[in-house]
């Protein structure tokens, strides 16, 4: 099974939601806006995250850039 995932970021905190290939909500948290934290939730063995949507904002950039570089 696919998933997805939704990330809302703030200077501080992400709200990440994740749902399945069905659009149920499998997973809701809220992590520091700092790469490690995302990566813990969005590599987590138990959902195969296909694709993460991201709202739209300046405060992505730093973290998201920091992300695809792992």
């Amino acid at each position: 099974m696919d998933y997805f995932a939704g990330l809302d970021v703030s200077v501080k905190e992400t709200s990440v939601c994740i749902v399945d290939d069905a659009g149920k909500i499998v997973r809701e948290a809220r992590v520091a806006s700092e790469p490690e934290a995302l990566l813990q939730v969005l590599t987590n063995t138990l959902y195969r995250i296909k694709r993460v949507g991201l709202e739209a904002g300046l405060s992505i950039i730093r973290e998201w850039k920091q992300v695809r570089g792992q």
